[in-house]
């Protein structure tokens, strides 16, 4: 008999996305489910080897659009410079594994670390290794958003009419009520925007009894927001951390990122991720780019340690990520 293992393993090699209907999870037995997620060889991820690999399902899919709509995680991501491509290193085997498991348990996960660690790409990508059938939706919040706001945000998430719904609590609550019935995925980056009161307001939408979407909650110090409103806390069923590249990671990740590191020494990469990036991959995206341009003007010159101080140079005294 072909167990769920082969099936997912099978589909994953051939470049396909396993198409399962949100029932067919829900019959899943855990620990054969579990089981499968840690022994896939995820496409993207860290291989036999413990190396890093380019993710090629960010590219665009014409076939990744569900029912709900193409999928707001198409877009790609900010590199900074041509030629660069999206790299998967260890932590996306792991947020893909926290996602699967608790959109399979229709519940809450929170992705945290600090700014500049991938959390936004890792999301992004896992969510493109699911189902296509599982609708995900993506609500955009402004800083501090009130009340008012939040609920507009979560109705055009959910292609649901804001304007017209906004003025009219009742009505509005009834339409997310009933929106959260129908098995999907909602996004919510940069969580940390938003004041404990209106998370209380997202703790009563996934608390209803007839509530089938799934919450990811992901922002640089979420786990701080969220510890501020403890209802919404209690309910977070999974609890993923992305920290920083690894250093023995840092050389093989950025010869992958772009070829212009192919002829830069471990040496000179350690040193200047030791001294100023710190394993933050945004801050070696922006390091990256600078080394581009100079390259670009003086194509005489090569990767060296005096490129290198001259792109983190442009950094400023205390690069932000």
């Amino acid at each position: 008999m072909t167990t769920l293992h082969d099936a997912v393993r099978r589909e994953y090699r051939a470049g396909r996305v396993l198409e399962v209907s949100r029932p067919s999870y829900a019959r899943l037995d855990p620990r054969g489910y579990d089981r499968a997620l840690a022994e896939l060889a995820l496409p993207g991820t860290i291989d036999e080897a413990g190396q890093a690999t380019v993710e090629p399902a960010l590219q665009d899919d014409t076939d990744s659009s569900d029912a709900a709509g193409t999928s707001p995680f198409t877009d790609g991501v900010r590199l900074y410079v041509p030629g660069a491509h999206v790299v998967s290193p260890k932590q996306l085997g792991a947020v893909t594994e926290a996602l699967a498991h608790t959109i399979a348990a229709h519940g809450a996960v929170c992705v945290y670390g600090d700014t500049g660690h991938g959390k936004t790409v890792a999301v992004h990508q896992a969510l493109r290794l699911l189902p296509h059938r599982i609708p995900v939706h993506r609500a955009l919040v402004a800083v501090k958003p009130a009340l008012p706001q939040l609920r507009a945000a979560l109705l055009t998430a959910f292609g649901l009419p804001a304007t017209a719904l906004t003025n009219r609590t009742d009505a509005a609550d009834r339409a997310l009520f009933e929106a959260f019935q129908a098995p999907s995925v909602l996004v919510i980056d940069d969580v940390q925007r938003i004041a404990a009161p209106e998370l209380d307001y997202l703790h009563l939408l996934l608390d209803a009894p007839t509530t089938q979407t799934s919450l990811v909650l992901c922002g640089a110090g979420a786990e701080r927001t969220l510890a501020r409103a403890p209802a919404l806390a209690s309910r977070v069923l999974t609890w993923q951390h992305v920290p920083r590249l690894d250093p023995t990671q840092v050389p093989g990740v950025l010869r992958l990122f772009h070829p212009l590191w192919d002829t830069a020494t471990h040496t000179e990469l350690l040193h200047t991720d030791e001294t100023r990036a710190h394993g933050n991959f945004r801050t070696w995206a922006k390091i990256t780019s600078h080394a581009y341009a100079a390259l670009d003007r003086h194509p005489e010159h090569t990767v060296d340690a005096a490129l290198l101080a001259q792109a983190c140079a442009r950094l400023g005294p205390r690069p932000c990520p």
